[in-house]
């Protein structure tokens, strides 16, 4: 991969800035390639939880639990 090409140039001798960034970019270089590999988010369940919760809380009343998850059903569309 291209990138850690790069990364491997900027830790050569050179100036002091660019050979820091080069580390720094090394030393998070795992973190960087999952975050290309991975492009999804978890932004839909961050989403939907609050929403669980408030509805967990007005459960009290249901008489059962199929109930519960129609409505659990409904809050995800």
């Amino acid at each position: 991969m291209r990138f850690f090409k790069d990364i491997h140039l900027l830790l050569q001798p050179g100036p002091v800035r660019l050979v820091q960034l080069g580390e720094a970019l090394h030393t998070w270089h795992t973190e960087i390639a999952a975050m290309w590999r991975f492009t999804k988010d978890n932004g839909a369940a961050e989403g939907l939880h609050p929403k669980l919760r408030l509805l967990q809380r007005q459960a009290y009343g249901f008489r059962n639990f199929q109930s519960y998850r129609l409505r659990v059903k409904v809050l995800r569309g």
